[in-house]
């Protein structure tokens, strides 16, 4: 039994007496209580409450000790616990911390959907009737708070086939925002926005993607995807800084990934081949704008450091910061 189901063995105070055979009946104990009859019956049956004994008439008795119990009962109760979870705490040891940390999460993410709702609704009350139906049909195919499985499976379908796990969620991880726990209703609008442009039809279509996932084309995109990572992150500390696309460890690093995932060289032939192909690959601008509003401006897109790079390689970039 749990620490906190109380003591037996101190009599209960406030002048409480008890029948001559040591016991109360559920009147009695319901009284002392200052609960109902039904109340404490309800608690009996869910097994929360059990009986010491039972009379020769087969009325339920209860010892003294059932006043603590009852005590911890309501107040758990106070605080919305569902019943199965009372009862983990009265009979487990340390079930209470558990107990707590689970209704904490549970009410985090109850306030989190009702501050999208909020700011859903001030989104449709701040926009003109031409603007509110359309902004009702995107609000309503989210759910609150909102999930990103679309989006990740946006992802995990415009990557190329095959491959590594470990890449496929560090990529997903990388391009997917979270949503934020209290919304502005412009964040609400570009995740409905962003909603409704990765569950188009044309997206993850082999038209919208770009040279290195076209089979046949000299690239290993494992290798090429295990290496962006840490190109984007250099370039995000240079566009934070506000320093303008130009060649440097980010730019090389950048390169070199795309140069070992074909088995090439960094020179400068391969960097002028490399700066057209990008320039003429497919793009996501659109996704890209919509998910910086949700990351925010402290964390710079893959996107955004991607177009960074992009800027750095061609070489009338290079020839101006030179």
């Amino acid at each position: 039994m749990s620490a906190l189901a109380g003591t037996v063995g101190t009599p209960p105070e406030g002048g409480s007496t008890l029948s001559p055979d040591g016991m109360w009946s559920i009147g009695e104990l319901a009284e002392h209580a200052g609960l109902t009859v039904k109340t404490v019956r309800f608690y009996s049956d869910r097994g929360l409450l059990p009986e010491a004994a039972r009379s020769s008439g087969g009325h339920r008795r209860y010892g003294f000790e059932a006043i603590e119990r009852l005590r911890l009962i309501r107040s758990l109760r106070t605080l919305d616990l569902p019943v199965p979870d009372v009862g983990r705490v009265l009979d487990e040891e340390d079930a209470l911390e558990d107990v707590v940390a689970g209704q904490l999460r549970e009410i985090g993410t109850r306030m989190t959907a009702l501050r999208w709702r909020e700011a859903a609704l001030r989104l449709l009350q701040d926009c003109t009737p031409e603007e509110r139906v359309d902004r009702l049909r995107l609000i309503g195919s989210v759910t609150t708070p909102p999930s990103t499985a679309a989006l990740a499976r946006f992802w995990r379908r415009w990557l190329p086939v095959r491959l590594p796990a470990r890449v496929v969620s560090a990529v997903v991880e990388q391009a997917v925002p979270q949503p934020p726990s209290d919304p502005a209703p412009a964040q609400v609008l570009a995740f409905a926005r962003l909603h409704a442009l990765v569950s188009g039809p044309c997206h993850g279509n082999e038209n919208c993607q770009p040279t290195v996932h076209q089979p046949d084309t000299g690239y290993r995109p494992a290798v090429l995807y295990d290496g962006l990572g840490e190109a984007y992150a250099l370039a995000a500390r240079q566009m934070l800084a506000q320093r303008p696309p130009q060649p440097g460890e980010a730019l090389d690093c950048f390169v070199a990934a795309y140069a070992h995932s074909c088995g090439t060289r960094d020179t400068p032939d391969f960097r002028r081949l490399l700066a057209g192909q990008l320039a003429a690959d497919p793009r996501i601008d659109r996704y890209w704008r919509l998910a910086a509003d949700l990351f925010g401006p402290s964390q710079p897109t893959p996107g955004a450091a991607h177009d960074w790079l992009c800027a750095a390689l061609d070489p009338r970039t290079a020839g101006a910061s030179a």
